[in-house]
């Protein structure tokens, strides 16, 4: 359904060590700088896309959005979680924990305070 997500950031350098650290932790691979210097991430056909606002006024976050991030396990959680906690994430909501429906899911607010969540597939 989605070709991409696009996020805004005030700062490129801090979201890249931020969503490096964070997608590499998944097994995924460091992001790549496109000719108009937005941050590239590419996954099996999905893309994000970190730019600083075409208008020229400050990134904000979504207020009542979030990004999902497929995880294959709960380690894979786990590691997504620290690695962002690590490079200037926040941690926010519960700390990493199954919920009733079998998905084990953690909460991230990124460097621009994004929302965004690593979660594995239901398994209930």
């Amino acid at each position: 359904m989605f070709t991409h997500i696009m996020i805004g950031s005030n700062d490129l350098d801090r979201s890249k060590a931020f969503y490096d650290a964070t997608f590499t932790a998944l097994g995924g691979t460091p992001g790549e700088r496109d000719e108009r210097g937005r941050l590239i991430y590419d996954h099996d056909g999905g893309r994000l896309m970190i730019t600083r606002p075409i208008d020229g006024r400050p990134a904000t976050a979504a207020n009542g959005g979030t990004i999902g991030i497929a995880a294959i396990s709960a380690d894979h959680v786990h590691a997504w979680h620290e690695a962002g906690a690590t490079h200037g994430g926040t941690a926010i909501e519960t700390p990493p924990c199954e919920r009733p429906n079998g998905v084990f899911v953690a909460y991230l607010r990124d460097p621009d305070g994004n929302k965004l969540t690593a979660r594995t597939k239901a398994t209930r």
